[in-house]
């Protein structure tokens, strides 16, 4: 396995980029841990696969070094990297059995027939398609061919880091609780460095130990699931994650004063706002106590999702999110309150305050 450096990475697919906004990718320097499990979270076209496959040779940046463990490898192929890849849509050979399109990587490389068959037999129980093992792939569904392309990719245990571009795609969703789950499996019990691009938060969040939220070609957060939901450093994370996502209202600040419409909260803290700066409080909907007391709000629509109810409400102009219990009272005179250490103060979109 391998440690990740991405250093001053930045890429155009047009010649001679003139601006900021002519780069697909914005420069992204960061540090992968070796070992470490990741995802790559965000929209269509906001430059995950150009960042996967700057990582795994099939583009080079326009700007920026690749390291691996301290060794430059921007310029090297994918081979040379020791990099498995699994794409969204299966790669196999149709005419090969089940079990000879796993063994076929290991024994390119020459690996003792007994530990091919001991690694491959593993393999195949783990992706459930050990009754299929002497079977060409040409009669397998699209979901059993990707669970091929997965388990290829899974086979080798001397890569530097596996990468997965939204390989769960054509997978159906119980099948795709089970893969993560042995993915995670798998990634505790033998450390492979691994890097797993989707736009599914739920798979981002259950399979990763750091998720990368990648918005408009940058990285605007890397954190714990916990840290993305509870600190979110940017409103798109804010929005982005979560169901329903973070509440955002404009807001006027004052020292340690948060003015929202004609309503007034106290911070224990003052946020450090530049002057002109676009200000708005964040809070999400969890935080938000609905009964008798506090800032007055209206009640438009009360959806009931079986253990818990989202109150779609209006707060000082805004439309804005609660979520209560599923025994929650919703009071004829609604009142608000927010929990003040859940709240999160945003100036031109980025996070400010004690910890920012």
């Amino acid at each position: 396995m391998a440690r990740i450096n991405l250093e001053h990475i930045r890429h155009a697919y047009g010649e001679k980029p003139k601006s900021e906004a002519d780069y697909a990718l914005k420069e992204v320097h960061h540090e992968w841990n070796d070992g470490g499990a990741y995802a790559l979270l965000g929209p269509s076209g906001c430059g995950k696969t150009t960042l996967l496959n700057i990582i795994s040779g099939l583009l080079q940046p326009s700007e920026g070094k690749i390291l691996f463990d301290g060794r430059d490898v921007t310029r090297l192929s994918t081979q040379q990297r020791n990099i498995a890849q699994v794409f969204q849509f299966p790669v196999i050979y149709d005419t090969m059995t089940v079990y000879d399109n796993l063994a076929f990587p290991l024994r390119n490389r020459r690996v003792p027939e007994p530990e091919v068959d001991r690694r491959v037999t593993e393999i195949i129980e783990m992706i459930g398609l050990s009754g299929w093992a002497k079977k060409t792939a040409r009669g397998l569904t699209a979901d059993q061919k990707q669970k091929i392309s997965l388990g290829r990719g899974l086979v080798r245990n001397d890569v530097n880091a596996i990468l997965f571009d939204e390989p769960l795609t054509v997978i159906d969703p119980h099948m795709k609780w089970i893969l993560r789950s042995q993915l995670k499996k798998l990634h505790r019990q033998f450390g492979f460095t691994m890097v797993y691009v989707t736009h599914d938060q739920t798979e981002a969040l259950t399979f990763a130990d750091k998720v990368v939220v990648m918005y408009d070609g940058q990285i605007v957060q890397i954190g714990t699931p916990a840290e993305l939901f509870e600190r979110p450093s940017h409103t798109f994370v804010g929005y982005f994650i979560g169901s329903p996502g973070m509440n955002l209202l404009p807001a006027q600040i004052d020292g340690s004063r948060v003015s929202l419409g004609t309503d007034t909260i106290a911070l224990d803290y003052s946020p450090k706002v530049a002057a002109g700066a676009k200000t708005e409080l964040g809070i999400r909907p969890e935080f938000i106590r609905l009964g008798r007391e506090g800032m007055h709000v209206r009640v438009n629509k009360v959806e009931d999702i079986g253990r818990q109810k989202i109150v779609r409400a209006e707060f000082a102009g805004r439309p804005i999110a609660i979520v209560v219990p599923e025994d929650g009272e919703i009071p004829a005179d609604p009142r608000v309150t927010f929990d003040p250490s859940a709240v999160n103060i945003y100036a031109d979109s980025w996070r400010v305050g004690r910890e920012a």
